[in-house]
């Protein structure tokens, strides 16, 4: 069975940046469906993770995701400007997509951080559903976040991802 993978921007494709990170589940029981109205509402985040707070859209936009619509939210102690980099809505036999460009400090600042996080969800036979996470960042807090033990990106988007999921569940 092929799963399917990540679409990456040019400027944050993994080997290529300061520090990349990688979460997966497959869970059996929930769909694409249970999980992307959790995802899609970044008022919902702080609901099932902790690490997840103060989120809000700008331009009149929200409360869901679409594509370009900007936010901001606050996680790993940095308040997070973000954009949706790309936005592919659930359909039956697709994978669902969400990305965004999420910033912290000011350009060509020691404390700059650049991310592309992305999530990709899709359903697979036997009533199951996979939810990949994925993380690239660029800058010297990225260099940082590579370096620390134990690795604050797994474990933080690991308990984004079992929140997600508990709240999903019935």
């Amino acid at each position: 069975m092929k799963m399917n993978a990540i679409n990456w921007p040019e400027g944050f494709v993994p080997g290529f940046t300061d520090n990349y990170c990688s979460n997966e589940v497959i869970i059996a029981g929930l769909t694409t469906a249970d999980i992307w109205p959790l995802l899609n509402s970044p008022a919902l985040w702080s609901s099932y993770y902790q690490n997840s707070a103060n989120a809000r859209f700008y331009d009149n936009k929200g409360p869901e995701l679409e594509q370009g619509a900007r936010f901001y939210f606050e996680t790993f102690g940095f308040p997070v400007e973000a954009q949706v980099t790309e936005y592919v809505a659930p359909v039956a036999g697709e994978p669902a997509r969400v990305s965004w460009h999420g910033w912290a400090g000011e350009p060509g600042s020691d404390d700059r951080l650049d991310v592309l996080h992305a999530w990709l969800i899709e359903d697979l036979p036997d009533n199951r559903v996979r939810i990949l996470t994925q993380e690239t960042q660029n800058g010297k807090p990225a260099v940082e976040l590579a370096k620390a033990q134990p690795n604050p990106m797994i474990n933080g988007h690991q308990d984004w991802l079992n929140g997600l999921i508990a709240a999903a569940q019935p």
